[in-house]
């Protein structure tokens, strides 16, 4: 890793091109690499691999999963009222002492869709087959964005609501086939989740400037 992370970054900043290092392993599947279990990032390792590699952000591990199943229902406890799956919380201990080691160092987290549920139960009650999908709750992401995570990857959150406003249209209008018709409210839909993303959960409203 150190090895593959430092040929990255010799090349990469020779463009004036940032590098993301990644340390520990996230449970779950990307591209085609997957893991079914976490390796949470050993806090003591981390200012070697950083002073060693020189990238310029380290995204951790710690707790969060790749996809729209992030959590076994084992590793869960169930709502008694909606019946929904409750993920066990992220180990927040992991990233005080990276933040410890790293003050100030922009850290990342991948896998940390919420995976709404209001999106989950538009696909399965038109005709998808999601169950127990179960994502990182939005007030823990909220709470590293307030940390030293400078990034969070919730690319599964935009793949659920564009397949909810899909679905939702071809069961709706199962003649159609305007390839406008579905894909704009689709994108409607990415959109507003976004917005939300951006104001509510990320704290990211305004940064770019």
């Amino acid at each position: 890793n150190v090895a593959l992370t430092k040929k990255v970054v010799d090349y990469a900043h020779q463009y004036d091109v940032t590098v993301e290092g990644e340390l520990g392993v996230l449970a779950g599947v990307e591209d085609e690499v997957s893991s079914d279990h976490h390796t949470y990032t050993d806090p003591e390792e981390v200012i070697d691999f950083v002073t060693r590699t020189g990238c310029d952000s380290l995204a951790i591990s710690i707790g969060t999963s790749h996809g729209a199943y992030k959590f076994t229902p084992e590793q869960c406890t169930r709502d008694p009222k909606t019946g929904r799956l409750v993920p066990p919380p992220l180990a927040f201990n992991v990233l005080e002492a990276v933040e410890a080691k790293l003050p100030d160092f922009p850290i990342v987290l991948h896998g940390s869709s919420s995976v709404p549920q209001e999106y989950v139960d538009i696909i399965n009650s038109n005709g998808g087959k999601l169950p127990d999908a179960i994502g990182i709750p939005e007030e823990e992401l909220r709470k590293a964005a307030k940390m030293d995570v400078c990034k969070i990857n919730i690319d599964s959150d935009s793949r659920l609501a564009m397949t909810a406003a899909v679905r939702r249209v071809f069961n709706d209008k199962p003649a159609e086939f305007d390839p406008r018709k579905y894909l704009g409210p689709a994108r409607d839909e990415m959109e507003k989740l976004y917005k939300h993303k951006i104001v509510a959960v990320l704290g990211s409203e305004g940064k770019a400037e």
